[in-house]
């Protein structure tokens, strides 16, 4: 069968989808948290040789008062070679007194418009200094990392200080090279990761995938009646319970399937036997072929092949009505042994034929809260099949028990063959004949038992059968003195 597409397809590409997005996202944060971190260092770092340098350029001034002398150039120069630094120096006005134009011939070492400060400049630093990447000022190159500061320069005889400004450029094309480092490392890391996810995670899929495709070839096989293979229950990461759900209840429709084919069988041939002898003895009398001397035998024959179909439609009704609820009991207070001894009294000629001895209809009256047909359509049966299976010289049985809470026991005991231990949990099964019983009960529809275990049960009782084979059968009803009361 060629395999279809699996829900477990669709959820792979949905997973792949978000373990992409997800590791996109995260590289982005941790590109931007690395690239910040970087950039923090960097930028402390150049505050504080800033910081250095000015506090050089202090000590030098407090000793010749010339922000251009040779010592305070080559401190400048020293640094800024050193460090890869552009230092401009601006007095309080504003005009640059020192910068790096004096030693540096390439253009694109040279900040754009260095020679001057604005206002808004100088009011910025003397509130605040700054430290930050600026790009405003530089050379169409890149942005610089910009430390500019306010100090003040003191000589030996100077009343007061001097207000002047520094702006310390560095380049921050490390910062970029930093970020390109960490972005190529964590796509490299990501692709390998990624990879080694989705083999893991299509390994396991295709597995589910493949259950998934048994588990439908299977159901489709129990859609089209066919249970002989059951869904696998062993499989890893799976619901083994949904499995063992679908498996009973394949197992139960095979059942009923079975049950059903055995049902149409039995009743086809019950049905048939009677509707065959009618058939015969009506053509037999109507071509003349059975004498009219003997009409009337064959008419008697007739009429109880009659009286055999209609015991058979309507038991076929009666378990019917019991299956779908429509049957309601009409329940009353009833004498329970009375109800066994009228029973008796209608195998009367039968008991006497066999020779039976019949024990314990003397006992004390027994009453409960029942519907008298369906009860003595229950003692029929059991009575009836007692009678029938008996050992011609035996003994029938009966009991009458209540207990204390409530539970009225009927027995129905005979000696005779008895039933083996297969037989005894079939017994109750429609249409069931024991071995030995179908020589012997040619008549029986086999549903007699059945019907009075539905009939118990709607009684809110309970009928099992105790028997010890070569010895005896015993079957008891027990029954509820009252019935419950229907709640609402």
């Amino acid at each position: 069968m060629k395999s279809k597409k699996s829900s477990y397809d669709k959820l792979f590409i949905y997973i792949c989808i978000i373990l992409f997005s997800v590791n996109i996202v995260i590289g982005v944060i941790l590109v931007t948290a690395s690239t910040a971190a970087y950039k923090s260092t960097k930028l402390d770092e150049l505050q504080s040789i800033g910081d250095l340098f000015i506090s050089c350029m202090k000590d030098n001034y407090a000793e010749t008062r010339d922000t251009r002398s040779e010592s305070i150039k080559n401190l400048h120069k020293k640094f800024s070679t050193k460090y890869h630094l552009m230092i401009y120096i601006y007095d309080e006005n504003g005009n640059c007194v020192l910068s790096d134009a004096d030693y540096k011939s390439n253009p694109k070492d040279v900040i754009k418009n260095s020679s001057k400060m604005s206002v808004s400049e100088i009011e910025r630093l003397s509130r605040k200094d700054f430290l930050d990447i600026e790009g405003s000022d530089i050379s169409e190159n890149e942005p610089y990392m910009l430390y500019g500061s306010c100090f003040f320069l003191k000589g030996e005889n100077d009343i007061l200080p001097s207000r002047m400004f520094a702006k310390v450029y560095a380049k921050s094309n490390s910062i970029n090279s930093f970020s390109i480092k960490v972005a190529v490392f964590y796509t490299l890391f990501c692709l390998l990761s990624l990879l080694a996810q989705f083999m893991l995670i299509r390994r396991r899929f295709n597995k589910l995938s493949a259950y998934e495709n048994e588990f439908r070839r299977i159901s489709e096989m129990y859609a089209k009646r066919d249970f002989s293979e059951k869904i696998p229950t062993d499989v890893p990461n799976t619901t083994p319970e949904i499995a063992d759900y679908v498996n009973a209840v394949a197992a139960d429709v095979a059942k009923s399937e079975e049950t059903s084919k055995t049902f149409i069988a039995n009743v086809s041939h019950e049905l048939r036997t009677p509707i065959t002898t009618i058939g015969g003895f009506v053509d037999g009398i109507l071509d003349g072929t059975i004498p009219k001397t003997r009409q009337n035998e064959y008419l008697v024959l007739v009429s109880k092949e009659i009286k055999r179909l209609r015991i058979l439609i309507s038991s076929m009704l009666n378990m019917s009505r019991f299956e779908t609820g429509t049957l309601r009991p009409n329940f009353r207070d009833v004498n329970l042994t009375e109800i066994v001894i009228q029973t008796v009294l209608m195998f009367e000629k039968k008991i006497e034929d066999k020779n039976l001895e019949v024990e314990g209809l003397g006992s004390d009256r027994m009453s409960a809260e029942v519907d008298p047909d369906l009860i003595q359509q229950v003692v029929y049966n059991l009575v009836e099949n007692a009678v029938k299976f008996i050992n011609t010289g035996g003994t029938l049985s009966f009991r009458f028990e209540r207990s204390v809470n409530g539970i009225c026991t009927i027995g129905i005991k005979n000696t005779g063959e008895g039933l083996k231990n297969d037989e005894i949990s079939q017994v109750f099964d429609r249409f069931y004949k024991t071995d030995s019983s179908r020589g012997k009960d040619t008549t029986g529809l086999g549903l007699g038992l059945a019907i009075s275990r539905k009939i118990v049960h709607l009684h809110h009782g309970h009928i099992v059968v105790k028997s010890v084979y070569g010895e005896y059968t015993e079957f008891l009803i027990q029954i509820p003195e009252k019935q419950p009361k229907k709640k609402g």
